[in-house]
């Protein structure tokens, strides 16, 4: 039997959320060939700004959870089987912070080190992490990916 991404953050400690559906006009996961394009998910229950209300250890802890649902997505796509994952090629974090915060990089890694964490080799990306004013619903973090699947379908 294979491993689910569900088994392996369940090893970790974590529960695999469901994939939420879109908050507006647009799709969770976009495919073209073998790349999916997976649409920004949001810290769910972390508001605030890094550098104000938000820590850097609590702004790793909303990245972690925005990654998780990240996750979930991917694991829709692949219908739990993880051996259709090929790479994620990229994540794109957006913090949300004070214009003096200059961490984001280490913010930012909450969300690779538990994508690495889950998917091995095949969740080390390629990444870039900025700062933004504000995020949908008052969310510390936003995290979207572009994966590579091995099955190739459209």
């Amino acid at each position: 039997m294979t491993d689910t991404i569900a088994d392996r953050l369940a090893r970790l400690g974590h529960q695999l959320p469901e994939a939420s559906g879109p908050a507006a006009n647009y799709v969770p996961v976009t495919r073209i060939g073998a790349l999916a394009f997976i649409s920004g998910q949001v810290s769910a229950g972390v508001t605030g700004r890094l550098g104000a209300e938000l820590t850097v250890e609590q702004g790793q802890a909303a990245a972690a959870a925005a990654a998780l649902s990240l996750l979930a997505q991917i694991d829709r796509l692949v219908e739990g089987d993880v051996t259709r994952i090929g790479r994620v090629a990229r994540l794109g974090i957006f913090v949300a912070a004070t214009p003096e915060f200059t961490q984001h990089p280490l913010v930012g890694n909450g969300a690779s080190d538990l994508v690495v964490a889950v998917l091995g080799e095949a969740g080390r990306h390629a990444r870039t992490t900025v700062g933004v004013a504000s995020l949908p619903r008052g969310a510390a973090v936003e995290v979207e990916a572009i994966v590579e699947l091995k099955d190739g379908r459209a």
